[in-house]
């Protein structure tokens, strides 16, 4: 079995502002941590989670990447584009760009068979 965590798991374990939901959230990542339990963060929970901790919470945007770069590495996480979300994590941490424009950018990188069709300037420079 896979656990999908949403935005709001997730939320609570990396703040810790709630201390019961924080406590059921660091039982679960921490068997997600070790690869116990399996878990998939979809792409648009991901993306909550950086407008959530960079809009709300004001959680500086390198903070924001940094912390859900290292949830990723964890052992049980099973996502398939987990490289790609990385990477544009790490572009997001450090360029002043939208996230999704981050992803968009990181799912055309290694594959010779996508293309970015944009008309965004800052991601055009990417390339």
């Amino acid at each position: 079995m896979t656990v999908l965590p949403d935005t709001n798991t997730i939320l609570r374990y990396l703040l810790k502002d709630n201390e019961n939901h924080y406590i059921a959230a660091e039982i679960l990542f921490e068997k997600v941590r070790t690869g116990g339990t399996k878990a998939l963060i979809l792409e648009s929970v991901l993306v909550e989670c950086v407008y959530v901790l960079v809009k709300y919470y004001k959680v500086p945007r390198k903070e924001t990447a940094d912390k859900l770069q290292k949830l990723l590495h964890y052992k049980g996480i099973e996502n398939i584009d987990k490289s790609e979300l990385l990477n544009a994590l790490q572009i997001y941490g450090e360029k002043n760009i939208d996230i999704v424009d981050c992803i968009l950018h990181s799912k055309i990188k290694n594959h010779s068979n996508r293309k970015l069709f944009t008309f965004d300037e800052k991601l055009l420079k990417l390339k």
